[in-house]
C-alpha cells in the first residue's frame, strides 16, 4: 500500500465520492465516519470543542494501484488536559463511535503500514495516537495491540464510556414483556395516561422546508436541561444544525416530536442507520414534565423500530438511568493510546 498525508482542506472535495463509497463497504458503518459529517466536524472543530490556531487536518489515506484501500481520518491538536497528539476528526464530545475507514479484510494490512507511515513520517513521527470513541467490539482494537510493538510503539487502552442498547424482538408486547415488571407497568403507564387525558400525537420530520424550524425548536427545547443549555454555545447549536441537515440529506435522520394538545413537548434526534435506531440527543418542554414526554416518545419510537424491522435501538454514549429502565445493556466506548518508542 501507499500511504498519504493530506493537510490541506481540498482534500475533502477530491477524497469524497470514493471515501463515501469505501465506508459502506467498510467494516464500521456509522453516520459519524462519513466524509459530510466529518468536513462539518472539522469547520467547526466539534463546535468549538478544539482550539483553530492549535489544530491541523492530518488524513493519511492508503491506496493500491490508485484504488483507495482505506483513510485514517486524523488531525493534530491539543487542549488543556491534552498533550499534542493526532486525534480521530469528530474526537471526542459529539461524535459516538468513530474508527478507520477501511475494508476488514484488509484493515491488518493497513493498520500495519500506517503505524509504520505515522513512525517514520517527519512531521508526525513524535506524536502520539489518542485514538477516542472505539466501540469495543472494533476489531482496530486488539489489531492495534498486536502490532504496535514491531511498529515502534507503546500500547494502553481505557474505557470511556458505556453506551447502552436494545435488541428488540419481533413485536412491541415482547419487547415489554421483556423488562423488569417494575419498569413495564410504568412505560404503559405513562403511554395510558398521556393518550387518556391528552390529545397526543409523535412524528418523524420529513419535510425539507420545516426542517430548519423543526431543528430551532428542538435545540430550543434543550436549553430546557442546565446542562444540555450550557453545553450548546452558539458554535454548537450551528454545528448541530448543519450535521442534522448533512444527516437528513444522507436519508439517516429521524427527528422526532411528541406533541401534546398540539404543542411541542418532546423531541429526539436519532439516525437510522443498518438495520438500528442510533439514539443522539432528546430536548423537551418544561410545561409537560409531569407526563413523562420523553418517555412516552422513546417508547413510540421503539415500537416503530420494531415494526419497521430493526434489530437494534444504540441508546449511545452515557449511563443515564432511563436507558437501563429501557432494558438497555452496556457495550463500552474506549480510548487507545499509542505512544511512540524513544
Amino acid at each position: 500500500m501507499e500511504f498519504r498525508l493530506h493537510q490541506d482542506p481540498s482534500i475533502w472535495g477530491s477524497l469524497f465520492k470514493s471515501w463515501e463509497a469505501l465506508l459502506r463497504e467498510s467494516f464500521l458503518l456509522v453516520p459519524f465516519l462519513h466524509p459530510a459529517y466529518l468536513r462539518t466536524w472539522w469547520e467547526s472543530l466539534g463546535g468549538g470543542e478544539w482550539p483553530v490556531e492549535e489544530s491541523k487536518l492530518a488524513i493519511i489515506s492508503a491506496h493500491q494501484d490508485e484504488e483507495l484501500i482505506g483513510i485514517a481520518p486524523l488531525f493534530i491538536s491539543q487542549k488543556p488536559g491534552f498533550e499534542p497528539a493526532l486525534h480521530f476528526i469528530g474526537a471526542v464530545e459529539v461524535s459516538d463511535y468513530l474508527d478507520f475507514i477501511v475494508r476488514e479484510q484488509n484493515l491488518e494490512a493497513f493498520l500495519g503500514g500506517l503505524l509504520s507511515f505515522i513512525r517514520n513520517h517527519p512531521e508526525l513521527k513524535n506524536l502520539p495516537l489518542n485514538l477516542e470513541n472505539l466501540v469495543d467490539t472494533s476489531p482496530s482494537i486488539p489489531l492495534l495491540e498486536v502490532l504496535a510493538e514491531s511498529a515502534g510503539w507503546h500500547f494502553n487502552k481505557e474505557v470511556l464510556q458505556p453506551s447502552p442498547y436494545i435488541s428488540l424482538p419481533g413485536d412491541f408486547e415482547t419487547y415489554l414483556a421483556g423488562l423488569d415488571k417494575k419498569q413495564r407497568h410504568e412505560i404503559r403507564r405513562k403511554l395510558r395516561n398521556a393518550s387518556n387525558e391528552h390529545e397526543t400525537q409523535w412524528y418523524f420530520v420529513e419535510d425539507d422546508k420545516t426542517l430548519s424550524a423543526e431543528l430551532k425548536d428542538f435545540t430550543t427545547m434543550m436549553r430546557n436541561e442546565n446542562s444540555k443549555d450550557n453545553f450548546l454555545t452558539p458554535e454548537m447549536e450551528g454545528f448541530i444544525h448543519a450535521a442534522a441537515r448533512n444527516f437528513f440529506d444522507q436519508g439517516t435522520l429521524r427527528l422526532a416530536f411528541l406533541t401534546i394538545d398540539g404543542e411541542k413537548a418532546a423531541g429526539f434526534l436519532s439516525f437510522k442507520c443498518c438495520d438500528r435506531l442510533l439514539v443522539y440527543n432528546s430536548s423537551r418542554a418544561d410545561k409537560w414534565m409531569s407526563l413523562s414526554p420523553g418517555w412516552v416518545l422513546l417508547a413510540r419510537q421503539i415500537e416503530w423500530a420494531i415494526d419497521a424491522g430493526l434489530k437494534e435501538v444504540d441508546m449511545m454514549r452515557g449511563n443515564e438511568s432511563y436507558k437501563y429502565k429501557f432494558g438497555g445493556v452496556d457495550r463500552f466506548v474506549w480510548r487507545a493510546l499509542l505512544s511512540p518508542k524513544p
